[in-house]
């Protein structure tokens, strides 16, 4: 299944000058969308139990949740500030087009915990290196960030230092 065709670009969104990359036509198809966690699942290679999933605020709950389910793994939201209720761990960053502060719940992982970060898209690199920081200061070790775009230009797998792999490159 080409799952590419299920991928839009929205230009100048969300400022002018950035063409977004809009999954919701892949999430909106059933079958595109299982096909789509099959491959994400397919390329975690290492064979080493992942204990945690981290699905990154927002399009990384969708598919952060349902892999979580086939790792039979906990899913951890990683949120921007002020939308977790308990006590958190904060991180600042940098992406494509602005700045924000990302939290985890500070009792979400354990360690020694194995985690794999999984987002939609990969850019600049700023949102997957704060959530790996945070992941490291909890005490958890990051195996894998994993994407369902990346886009090459932007560099962003270089700020990343782990393992990682997507879907598509553009």
């Amino acid at each position: 299944m080409d799952l590419k065709k299920y991928i839009r670009d929205i230009s100048d969104f969300p400022k002018e000058g950035v063409v977004f990359k809009d999954i919701t036509p892949l999430l909106g198809n059933a079958e595109a969308l299982k096909v789509c966690v099959d491959r994400l699942h397919a390329l975690y290679s290492s064979g080493q139990k992942v204990d945690k999933v981290i699905g990154i605020e927002a399009r990384g709950f969708i598919l952060g949740g349902m892999l979580a389910e086939r790792f039979n793994a906990g899913f951890i939201p990683v949120r921007k500030k002020g939308k977790l209720p308990y006590k958190v761990k904060s991180k600042a960053y940098s992406l494509e087009y602005g700045a924000d502060e990302l939290e985890i719940h500070e009792d979400a992982i354990q360690p020694g915990d194995r985690v794999l970060i999984h987002d939609d898209v990969l850019a600049t690199g700023g949102t997957a290196k704060a959530v790996c920081e945070l992941v490291e200061e909890l005490g958890g070790v990051v195996v894998q960030c994993n994407f369902i775009i990346e886009l090459d230009f932007l560099k962003g797998r270089e700020q990343l230092k782990k393992p990682v792999v997507s879907l598509f490159n553009f």
